[in-house]
């Protein structure tokens, strides 16, 4: 089971507020909490790369403040979004506990502004201090022994959340038998409704930067399983949204911190799911950008 940060409660909001004397601090997430829930809007977010030391910088760039400001965004939207999720890459390099420890404070106003938060793994992450320092939002035992893995279900999506974390900081990730047949498994019993993958790796190799190792096994489950509309990655730092052959989307989110290619954008997507597709919103954090407020359609194959 990915770690579930679930949403806190406005009683409990109020009574962190009062006892840190937040006063207007609080001001944003106590906002939010009090917008109208869109069950069908959600923040995708890839690449946080969050390090115990707020102050530290990875080319040019500190991750804690681009955190910091994209979970304002999210607070910002009109109507609070269902949920959100980080796709792997938490951690700034190999995963330390202390690293995990300073994204929940991080994301802390999100839950405090009534938006939950899932948390995947990437290959800068490590599974036991994820667990270890986030071990009191393990509420179930995980499907895939040793794996973070979930359907999160909503009105007009099923969002399926794997694991590709194979070795911490190797760069390759891999499914592997048990997830590819859970999945597999999982989308036979929901083939009512479309269907989005969510994993850290890019499919097979992209730009220099090995990917999924399994990618054509991958394929293979879900091809067939026309319900299955998009996969959603990060791993590469790269904004792009292709299809595959058989019409699956391709979505490599940007990173939340910091670039690999210059001219690129950092920033999170606002997605919004529709009957028959899904509206994509990026949102950079450079509001200079000519990718800032893109929005683009992605209809979904046929069933």
């Amino acid at each position: 089971m990915p770690i579930h940060l679930p949403a806190i409660s406005r009683k409990e909001f109020l009574k962190r507020a009062f006892m840190l004397g937040a006063g207007l601090a609080c001001a944003p997430a106590a906002f939010a909490a009090l917008k109208r829930r869109d069950a069908n809007s959600w923040a995708l977010l890839a690449d946080t790369h969050i390090a115990a030391d707020v102050n530290q910088e990875v080319r040019d760039t500190n991750m804690a403040a681009h955190l910091k400001a994209v979970v304002l965004d999210v607070l910002k939207l009109p109507k609070r979004p269902a949920g959100a999720f980080v796709i792997g890459d938490c951690a700034v390099a190999k995963g330390d506990p202390g690293d995990y420890a300073t994204l929940a404070g991080l994301v802390d106003p999100l839950r405090q502004g009534g938006v939950p938060l899932r948390l995947a793994l990437g290959n800068h992450d490590h599974r036991d201090n994820f667990w270890r320092a986030l071990q009191l939002e393990r509420t179930s035992k995980e499907p895939v022994p040793a794996h973070h893995v979930a359907l999160v279900q909503s009105p007009r999506v099923n969002w399926f959340m794997l694991d590709s974390l194979e070795v911490t900081l190797q760069t390759p990730g891999i499914l592997g038998d048990a997830q590819l047949t859970w999945l597999g498994s999982m989308l036979d019993k929901h083939s009512s409704k479309p269907a989005v993958l969510l994993i850290h790796h890019n499919p097979g190799a992209k730009e220099n930067i090995a990917g999924l190792k399994d990618t054509e096994r991958l394929l293979e489950i879900i091809r067939p399983r026309r319900q299955v509309k998009a996969w959603f990655f990060g791993h590469t730092h790269h904004w792009s949204v292709t299809q595959d052959t058989s019409g699956i989307h391709l979505v490599n989110l940007p990173p939340t911190a910091y670039i690999f290619k210059q001219g690129d954008p950092a920033g999170w997507i606002h997605a919004s799911a529709h009957s028959d597709g899904m509206k994509l919103k990026v949102l950079c954090l450079d509001a200079t950008h000519s990718a800032h407020g893109q929005e683009m359609e992605l209809k979904w194959r046929k069933s």
